[in-house]
Order: structure tokens, then sequence, then C-alpha cells
């Protein structure tokens, strides 16, 4: 079954200033339908056409770049838009000790994620992660993901540059402290209480 353009959690406009309806026009309705797209024209008629998303992205990890890319992309851009909220909430009590424990506060946290945001070189992602009971922030890398890297993601932040150009020009750090303030604490809270991987919707 093929794997589709899953809805943003929120109008398009409910994030503005920080993300414009504009940038999401072309962001979830251009971008990332082009690697739902590419995707499934990639597995059509192979064994990996009835599996998951994350099935895809293992079995293409090393030895199909170009399916890689596209479904970790598809994968990656599902699960940024599950990471934002109009009402960014706030984290479990065992969420926020955990913050407190890995970064003094959350303030502490966002501004680790400010500072790698803005220091990662070229496009990539940068990530709020938790692994054997500890949080950490992580980076990949153009397309790269941590769905199958043995960390349960809780939140990310999309650091290529067509995330935020038609708001904040080549500003990336007015971007991540925009968006800092609209992530969704009640999904990283989730993620976090699941205890796996996020599985991108059927």
């Amino acid at each position: 079954m093929p794997f589709k353009l899953i809805d943003l959690p929120f109008a398009a406009d409910a994030l503005e200033p920080a993300i414009s309806a504009e940038t999401f026009s072309y962001h979830h309705g251009k971008h990332h339908q082009a690697y739902i797209d590419k995707t499934n024209a990639a597995i059509e008629g192979t064994e990996l056409a009835d599996k998951s998303l994350e099935e895809v992205i293992a079995a293409a990890r090393g030895s199909n770049q170009g399916l890689f890319n596209n479904a970790a992309q598809s994968w990656n851009h599902g699960f940024f838009w599950h990471s934002l909220a109009p009402d960014s909430g706030a984290p479990s009590d065992e969420l926020a000790a955990m913050i407190d424990k890995a970064f003094g506060s959350r303030d502490g946290l966002a501004k680790q994620l400010a500072d790698r945001g803005a220091g990662h070189f070229a496009s990539g992602w940068v990530w709020l992660a938790e692994k054997g009971g500890s949080l950490s922030i992580e980076e990949t890398h153009d397309g790269d993901t941590l769905a199958d890297s043995g960390f349960n993601p809780l939140l990310v932040i999309d650091l290529w540059e067509h995330a935020y150009y038609l708001d904040h020009q080549n500003k990336r750090p007015a971007y991540l402290d925009a968006v800092i303030g609209k992530l969704d604490w009640g999904f990283a809270s989730d993620n976090l209480a699941r205890g796996s991987v996020w599985t991108y919707p059927a």
C-alpha cells in the first residue's frame, strides 16, 4: 500500500510568525509530497511495497542511497510536523526531571538546541533523543534519520534552508529561536513514555 502525505496536525497558519502558511504550502505540500512520491515509486512492485516506512528505511540504509534519502526524509518530515504545536504545553514530570538532569533546565535545553542547530554545517536535523534512560541532543546530516538508530527521538528541528528561508531568509538562528518556542512537549512526553520509536502513520 503506498505511503501517504500525512496531514499537518494543526492549521497551516497556526504557527505564524515562526512558520508561515506559505512556508508550509511548499515545505509540506511540495517537499514532503515529493519525498513520499519518490519513495512509493522506488518500492512499487518490490518486496518492500508492503513494509512499514521504518522497515524501508532500515532495509535501504547502506544499500540504496536514493531510496534511503527519500524514505528517511519522508519519515523525518512527518516527525517534524508532530514535533510542533501552536501551544507547546509542558513536559511530563518524567521528561521534565530528565531535562533538568541533562541540561539544567528547559531554558538550558533550548539554548543547546539553538546553539547546535545554528552551528550545524549545511543541511540536516537537530534532535532531542533518549537512549538508556538519558537525554541528549543529536545531529544528523542531510537526509539521515534517527528512525533506525537505536535512539528514541523525542523531538526534531529541520535545519534545511527550505524550512525557514521564506520567513527568516538566511537567518537560521532567528528561525531556531522562533521554532523552539513551538516545540510540542506533549508529543515529546508521549514518545518518552511509549519507550519506542514513533511510527509513520499508515
